[in-house]
């Protein structure tokens, strides 16, 4: 590894003021609104001597309460209270330095009543996008020649597709027609990032997890007025939109890493540092120092300098644009990247903020942990934990590690891994705000890990749609794409069929599909149409019963409805003895199929083919 030079060379941008003029270069947020729960607002100023000027604020209702310097003198920090009798307008930021006088234009605009903050429930299926290689609606901005890497071409994996909102605003039909109702994407926000070797191989930032610029839409994705647009439509169309938040870490190329504010503005080592990539320490009640140091302050990469969220102008920066993003936008939730490697209480104080200001709002972070102890640490949990955390929601990666890793891909294809997983839930305050999945972009496909088995495609899609939590599902599970992160990332991150000019095929429309591509795609969408339409699938209660002989069933049951899910791993056709299951089917007579239609007469002995999932819909 490197030594930390790097950072002590981007230090030594910081010079001493001195006679050249201040100059305003950014102010962020780059506007606010009124009528904001929370009064309190700090502005970023940077410019050449941006720290050195003397600033007022001479607005009705807006108050400069502290201007805070730090050891850059590019840098102003503006502690202002915007109060309810403020009027949306223009205020003007006044900077003075001795005979020299600035004025910086703020714009404080008026909420609208679009939906903000609606967030996501069980209630909904979500599609995971990454949105350089889904399709390209504007070839225009595929690549641009002052940007860090001015590269874009489909034939290098490791390359720049082209992939774009617009190109996703003209597959919303598809993702609803799916039974999808919110699409999350990877990251969006620029990132002018140069290539970088990893593997030996130069690697673009096409997934998007190295930020540039907080306030600014990648242009090569379409800019803000792209991503405004895509948003009205998803909305229009009934479908929610979750944004991908990353906290821990921007990219080497981000403005504020080039001019940083002060040396704690990332975290410093005397060494370069990277973090362990371990979970255990974090919730080791044995655990030494170093290690939790390591593992949350160490760097997630070389090139993706890791922030410091205990320097209060980092933290604010970061909630800041975090409200600001939903309020601008109207996003409905968000996923929170690497989230095990952030500062807990910083966390805490940034969910909050959000959630004082839109009580509905979902957020789930991505802990990549392998038991259910550790996992309910970074969601609201029941555990006598030193810290508690008031995360909402999380992604399920112990669920998803028992469904692919233990009862479809090992030999015995037990389904106890999931009914243990399940049964762990008291340690949740809310169990059902847990986001289920079977793959992402950082994961081997599902069809592949499966040894592409159809048979297992169907259990594992209907364990997916049919059990508590809240179901997301990446780009072209639904059209069985396959492979394995093995040789790279980007075997898995494979464009959509369809979504880019001379595609030989087109797999978002039924005929250029093939006929099992097609069969799995009605099968998704018949599942996610009738979870979607049924109350029962997601909110209803969960009772599940001891796997035995390759068989695992179980039921979501309220007071209007009853559905069974019953599902045979093995090899060898059952017929299934109901009589243990009487709790649940008393006073029940007859099932509808929920994917075939047919009618089952006879409850007391229920036919399970092998490597068979039956959704039936019970009947008096």
């Amino acid at each position: 590894m490197r030594r930390f030079i790097l950072l002590m060379l981007l230090l030594g941008n910081m010079t001493l003021a001195n006679a050249q003029n201040a100059q305003i270069q950014r102010v962020n947020p780059t506007n606010w609104w009124v009528g904001m729960k929370n009064p309190n607002l700090q502005l970023l100023v940077y410019g050449p001597n941006a720290g050195t000027l003397a600033y007022t604020v001479n607005y009705p209702g807006v108050r400069l309460v502290k201007t805070h310097t730090v050891d850059n003198p590019n840098y102003a920090f503006l502690d202002l209270t915007v109060s309810s009798t403020a009027k949306p307008g223009t205020l003007q930021l006044v900077g003075k330095r001795g005979s020299q006088t600035l004025t910086q234009p703020f714009e404080l605009k008026a909420r609208d009543k679009s939906s903000k903050g609606a967030g996501v429930t069980a209630a909904d299926f979500i599609y995971l996008i990454m949105p350089d290689r889904f399709a390209n609606g504007d070839p225009a901005n595929d690549k641009f020649a002052d940007m860090a890497d001015p590269n874009a071409d489909r034939t290098n994996p490791f390359y720049r597709h082209g992939g774009d909102l617009d190109g996703a605003a003209r597959r919303i039909n598809y993702v609803k027609d799916m039974g999808a109702t919110a699409i999350w994407f990877t990251p969006l926000l620029e990132n002018n990032q140069p290539l970088t070797n990893e593997g030996g191989s130069m690697r673009s930032a096409y997934h998007g997890y190295g930020f540039t610029d907080h306030y600014n839409i990648d242009r090569r994705f379409g800019g803000n007025e792209a991503y405004t647009s895509f948003i009205n439509k998803a909305h229009a169309a009934g479908l929610k939109v979750v944004q991908d938040a990353v906290y821990n870490h921007v990219g080497i190329n981000h403005w504020f890493i080039k001019d940083m504010p002060s040396k704690d503005w990332v975290h410093q080592w005397p060494t370069y540092t990277n973090t362990s990539y371990k979970q255990q320490p974090i919730t080791d009640p044995h655990a030494s120092m170093i290690d939790r140091k390591v593992t949350v302050d160490g760097w997630f990469v070389p090139f993706l300098p890791d922030l410091n969220q205990n320097n209060p102008y980092v933290a604010n920066f970061l909630i800041q644009h975090a409200i600001w993003t939903v309020e601008k936008f109207g996003i409905d939730a968000w996923r929170v990247d690497t989230y095990l490697y952030n500062d807990m209480p910083f966390m805490n104080r940034c969910n909050q903020a959000l959630m004082d200001q839109y009580p509905n709002i979902l957020i789930f972070g991505e802990s990549s942990v392998s038991n259910v102890i550790d996992q309910a640490y970074y969601v609201r949990n029941k555990i006598d934990f030193p810290f508690k955390s008031n995360q909402p929601g999380g992604l399920d990666f112990v669920l998803f590690n028992a469904i692919t890793n233990n009862a479809l891909k090992q030999k015995n294809r037990e389904a106890f891994p999931i009914y243990e997983t399940l049964a762990q839930d008291a340690v949740y305050v809310d169990p059902t705000k847990l986001v289920t999945f079977l793959d992402n972009h950082d994961l081997d496909r599902y069809f592949s890990v499966i040894g592409e088995d159809y048979d297992k495609y169907k259990i594992g899609l209907t364990w997916l749609l049919t059990t508590r939590g809240i179901p997301s599902m990446y780009y072209g599970t639904e059209i069985l794409m396959k492979n394995f992160k093995d040789p790279s990332d980007a075997e898995v991150r494979r464009d959509f069929p369809g979504g880019f000019a001379g595609d030989k095929e087109n797999k978002f429309e039924t005929a250029g599909r093939t006929d099992r591509e097609n069969e799995a795609f009605q099968f998704v969408r018949k599942l996610a149409t009738y979870r979607r339409d049924n109350p029962v699938m997601h909110t209803g209660k969960l009772m599940q019963f001891l796997p035995q002989d390759g068989t695992y069933v179980y039921f979501r049951y309220d007071g209007t409805k009853t559905v069974m899910i019953a599902t045979n791993t093995g090899d060898k056709d059952i017929s299934l003895d109901t009589v243990r299951f009487a709790e649940r089917m008393n006073g029940f007579t007859s099932a509808r199929d929920v994917m075939t239609d047919a009618t089952l007469s006879d409850l007391k002995l229920i036919k399970l083919p092998a490597k068979t999932a039956l959704v039936l819909e019970l009947r008096k």
